[in-house]
C-alpha cells in the first residue's frame, strides 16, 4: 500500500512546503551573467527562509562560480570493484548491490555552497513562534535549506531520542523506537499512532527484513512478524543492542561488550537459533552492513572490521578513523563510513582485495547517520546526520552539497520510503516525513 501522509489530500495547506525555485538565467551561464544582472539577484525573501512565490523571478539559491574544468579522480580509477558487476547505481544496507562503475569522489572545489554567506541556522525565536525581525532575520525560517525535498508532516508522541525507524515489507504501518522504552506503531494513511508497545528498556536500534521488525534493548533482541504476530525474545547480548543487521540468512546483533552475535533462523521451529559470537573489537559495535559476502563492523575502538559471511572469520581490520565509527553504508562498489571524527571516508578495494580509503570528505562537527536514496531523476543521494543538529544532502559521487535539513536536537535515525519518501528521528522524540520533489524549472 502506498505511504499518503496528506490523508490522501496533496494540496493540504497544513502541509507546509517550501519552494526553491531557479528563476532567471542560469547562475553558470556567465554571459547572462555579465549583460542581465537584474535576473541574476537572489530572493531576499528566500533567503529568510519565507519566500511563497510561484514562479519567483528571482535566484532561489546562491549565485555560483562557474565549475572547474575537470574534477578530481581521487585516485578511484585505480581500484577495483568489491561488492560485484550490476550497472545499476545503489545502495545496499544488508546485501550488497552491485556496480561496475567506477566514480569520482571529492569534486567540492567549485566553490558553490547551499547558501554562501548566509547564517546555516534555524531562528530560534522562529521555532518558538515569535520572531519579529521577518524578512529581515539573518537566520532561518524553515526546517529545510535547498532543492528536492519538502517536509510533509510530522509525528509527536516519543518523549526521548529516536533510534530505529522501520517499514516492514507488506505493511502499511510505520513502526519507531526511542529511548524512551517504547515502540510506537503510525497508520501510513492518516499519520496517526495506532499503539505503543512497552519493550522494557531502551531501544538501542530497530530494523526490519521483509515482515519481521528486530529491535535491540539491554541484553535482548526482540523479533515481530507483522504477518503472522509472532513475538520473539534472542537473548545472549551483554547489554545494550546498538546495531542489527540481515545478511546471508542470518541476523547480527552489536554490543555493549564489543561482540557481534549471529542467529540463523530455523523455520522447522520457527524461531531464530544462536549460531556464533564474533568478538574481534575492544569496545562496543555500533554500525554493521552487510555487502559483496562481507560484513563490515564500526566500533567505538574507531576501527572497522571486515568479515567473511561465509565462514564468519575476521579478514581485515581498517583503522584510520580517529575516532568513533558511527555508521556504515555500502554504495555501489564503495564502502562509506562516518565517524565521530568529523569525516566521512570513501573506501575502495585495492588488486589484492583490500580496502583503502580512496576518499575522505571533511565536515566540522561530528558526523552520526548515513543513508543512501536516489532523488526523483534516479541520482544517488548521501544524507549524513551531524550532531549539530544537521542533515547534509550530497550529490554522488562529487560530495557537492545540495541541501541540508534541521531539528531541535541530533538526528540519529533516518530511513528511506517508497516514492520518495524518507524519515527523520531527533534527541527530542519527534519524527519527521520528508518527501522528494521535483525541482521546477522557470517558464518564460
Amino acid at each position: 500500500m502506498d505511504l499518503d501522509y496528506n490523508g490522501g489530500n496533496s494540496t493540504s495547506t497544513n502541509k507546509r512546503v517550501f519552494h526553491r525555485l531557479g528563476g532567471g538565467q542560469s547562475a553558470n551561464d556567465t554571459s547572462s551573467h555579465n549583460h542581465n544582472q537584474q535576473n541574476q539577484k537572489v530572493c531576499y525573501h528566500w533567503r529568510a527562509g519565507r519566500c511563497n512565490r510561484f514562479p519567483c523571478p528571482f535566484l532561489h539559491r546562491e549565485i555560483s562560480a562557474p565549475p572547474p574544468h575537470a574534477a578530481v579522480n581521487g585516485g578511484v580509477g585505480a581500484k577495483r570493484g568489491f561488492v560485484g558487476n550490476d550497472s545499476s547505481s545503489s545502495f545496499s544496507g544488508r546485501r550488497g548491490n552491485n556496480s561496475n562503475s567506477l566514480g569520482r569522489f571529492g569534486n567540492k572545489g567549485d566553490g558553490r555552497g547551499v547558501r554562501g554567506g548566509s547564517v546555516e541556522k534555524v531562528c530560534t525565536y522562529w521555532v518558538q513562534g515569535h520572531c519579529n525581525r521577518g524578512d529581515t532575520c539573518r537566520f532561518l525560517h524553515s526546517w529545510s535549506l535547498g532543492d528536492g525535498f519538502s517536509l510533509l508532516t510530522q509525528l509527536e508522541g516519543h518523549q526521548k531520542v529516536i533510534n530505529g525507524i522501520a517499514l516492514p515489507s507488506g505493511s502499511d504501518k510505520l513502526y519507531t523506537g526511542s529511548k524512551d522504552e517504547t515502540v510506537r506503531v503510525w497508520d501510513c494513511q492518516s499519520g496517526q499512532c495506532m499503539g505503543v508497545i512497552n519493550v522494557g528498556g531502551e531501544v538501542g536500534c530497530m530494523i526490519s527484513e521483509g515482515p519481521w521488525i528486530f529491535v535491540g534493548t539491554p541484553n535482548v533482541v526482540k523479533a515481530w512478524n507483522t504477518q503472522t504476530n509472532a513475538d520473539l525474545s534472542l537473548t545472549g547480548p551483554v547489554g545494550q543492542v546498538y546495531t542489527l543487521v540481515v545478511g546471508n540468512d542470518l541476523l547480527f546483533a552489536g554490543t555493549q561488550d564489543g561482540s557481534i552475535l549471529v542467529w540463523k533462523f530455523n523455520a522447522a521451529t520457527y524461531n531464530f537459533e544462536p549460531a556464533a559470537s564474533l568478538n574481534d573489537h575492544k569496545m562496543a559495535v555500533v554500525s554493521l552492513v552487510v555487502g559483496a559476502n562481507r560484513l563490515y563492523s564500526g566500533s567505538m575502538d574507531h576501527s572497522i572490521k571486515v568479515w567473511s559471511l561465509e565462514t564468519l572469520q575476521c579478514v581485515q581490520t581498517l583503522k584510520d578513523h580517529t575516532s568513533v565509527v558511527m555508521s556504515l553504508l555500502c554504495w555501489e562498489q564503495f564502502l562509506l563510513s562516518c565517524s565521530l571524527d568529523q569525516t566521512i571516508k570513501v573506501w575502495a578495494a585495492t588488486e589484492s582485495g583490500n580496502l583503502e580509503v580512496t576518499y575522505t570528505h571533511k565536515e566540522e562537527h561530528g558526523l552520526l547517520t548515513l543513508c543512501g536514496m536516489h532523488d526523483l531523476e534516479g541520482k544517488p543521494i548521501l544524507l549524513c546526520s551531524s550532531n549539530d543538529s544537521s542533515v547534509h544532502f550530497f550529490d554522488l559521487p562529487s560530495f557537492t552539497e545540495k541541501g541540508k535539513i534541521f531539528a531541535k536536537q541530533e538526528i540519529r535515525a533516518i530511513q528511506t520510503g517508497p516514492g520518495g519518501l524518507f524519515f527523520t528521528g531527533d534527541g527530542t522524540g519527534q519524527v519527521r516525513v520528508w518527501n522528494s520533489v521535483a525541482v521546477p524549472t522557470a517558464t518564460t
